[in-house]
């Protein structure tokens, strides 16, 4: 599970929702919680935020909690 989809869990958000909402497709909102190799895009990450109701930093720092320089 992607932390997009730990996150969506966490939050207990209905996935076919979110999908209605933003205009995703069902299937490439569960690709994105599940496929750690699917690349989420800037602009469906904003679109999910504020389908949840959430700020989209919030969900961005979530998401890439484990991103780093690499120092």
């Amino acid at each position: 599970m992607t932390r997009l989809g730990k996150y969506l869990l966490k939050h207990s958000v209905n996935k076919a929702e979110v999908a209605r909402k933003t205009g995703l497709s069902g299937s490439r909102l569960s690709e994105l919680s599940i496929n750690a190799k699917t690349k989420l895009r800037t602009d469906e990450l904003y679109k999910i935020a504020l389908a949840i109701g959430t700020d989209p930093c919030e969900l961005l720092e979530y998401v890439c909690e484990d991103i780093s320089l690499g120092e």
